[in-house]
């Protein structure tokens, strides 16, 4: 039996992942949730099953539900999930709390489990270097979720990272790949979250329309696999079946395909190295008339290009554009700017950033809190 803490558990991979645990419920418990607001569809959780650990981060709303919820221990605040993931027993993390937000819980659980099955990319981003290598000391496996990433890992297999040539990023382009650019200065919220493959939570949505997603992933696969950026190269894959590629050093190239279900790599993450059955209706090939495959339009969608420069940069930079990226989508979901606006200040951001090289984590934080503070600035000025 391994328990689980599921840290972001009413969000989309957090719901999925219990999915998966429900139907295993010999091998894995729920040991701890974790959420940000959502106490709702936490007490149904709760009530299922029954962990012996719960924390919210709005502390408002933790204050009710302990008054409500009396049959589980419940932590408060960023301060209190730590507290938690130290008091609870849990052998294996399943990290779906999106944004920077996850980076201080991720090195904080490194310290108590044999396993991390990461859905967040951005603590990647921002602090690569240090959550790999505190990984590397402590033992701890880290098994990738993103199915992207979790494709790569599955063709790389056990033993073949030293055979790595190229990392082939597949995305499926996401809601705007048809719109023409002169569009883009009208592009509402709505049509911004409209994910013609995957259900997924609005700034995340936001990150798949401008592509900044796929950038972070760029990023994000260059700490998971100990690749240069430049051998990272993004295909545009409308169809979504084929989850990414690898070519090896003798020029073979291995793809891993599937159906667009978040639950089989979340489901291979917690039971790796094994394999079951999910229940998940297979490909039906003789029904996928093409595959197609294109370059990207980085003049179209900047934001690649810029996590790219990043990336190269390295040091601080990531911090800075992940966090003025988080900013500016905020204020685009909420209405106060346009989403052309997304990169221009993003951009304009890196400019001013003086970068530290191999930071330390207070210098990663410290660049994060000031990307965000001059975005802010930016759109004040702005108006």
């Amino acid at each position: 039996m391994e328990n689980i803490a599921i840290l972001g558990s009413t969000g989309s991979i957090g719901t999925s992942g219990l999915d998966v645990i429900s139907k295993f419920p010999k091998r894995f418990k729920a040991a701890c949730l974790s959420v940000n607001s959502n106490t709702e569809l936490l007490l149904q959780q709760v009530k299922k099953f029954k962990p012996a650990a719960v924390c919210i981060a709005d502390r408002k709303k933790a204050g009710k539900f302990k008054d409500l919820c009396r049959e589980v221990k419940v932590y408060e605040g960023e301060d209190g999930l730590c507290s938690m993931l130290e008091d609870v027993k849990i052998d294996t993390a399943l990290v779906g709390i999106v944004g920077s937000s996850a980076l201080l819980p991720i090195i904080a659980v490194l310290d108590k489990v044999k396993k991390m099955a990461l859905a967040n990319k951005e603590a990647l981003v921002m602090a690569g270097s240090i959550i790999m290598n505190k990984a590397a000391r402590n033992k701890v496996t880290v098994v990738p979720v993103d199915s992207e990433h979790s494709a790569i890992f599955q063709c790389v297999g056990r033993s073949g990272r030293k055979d790595l040539r190229r990392i082939f990023l597949t995305g499926s382009g996401g809601p705007l790949l048809k719109v023409k650019k002169s569009r883009f200065k009208d592009i509402t919220v709505k049509q911004a979250i409209n994910h013609p493959r995957w259900k997924m939570g609005k700034k995340i949505s936001v990150d798949s329309a401008t592509m900044m997603n796929k950038g972070l992933e760029v990023i994000e696969a260059r700490w998971l696999f100990d690749m240069d950026i430049d051998n990272i190269e993004i295909l545009i894959h409308p169809e979504a079946v084929v989850h990414s590629m690898v070519e090896l050093r003798d020029g073979t190239i291995l793809a891993q395909l599937g159906a667009c279900d978040m639950r089989i790599p979340i489901q291979y993450a917690l039971t790796y190295p094994d394999r079951f059955d999910s229940g998940i209706k297979s490909l039906e090939f003789s029904k996928i008339k093409s595959l197609n495959f294109y370059c990207p339009d980085f003049k179209k969608f900047p934001c690649m290009g810029l996590a790219y420069e990043a990336g190269k940069k390295a040091g601080t930079c990531p911090s800075v554009l992940n966090a003025s990226n988080e900013a500016a989508v905020r204020e685009f979901i909420e209405g106060g700017i346009k989403f052309i606006d997304i990169p221009r200040l993003i951009e304009k951001v890196m400019g001013l950033h003086k970068s530290v090289k191999d930071p330390m984590l207070g210098d990663i934080l410290e660049a994060d809190k000031w990307a965000r503070i001059k975005t802010k600035e930016m759109i004040r000025c702005c108006r």
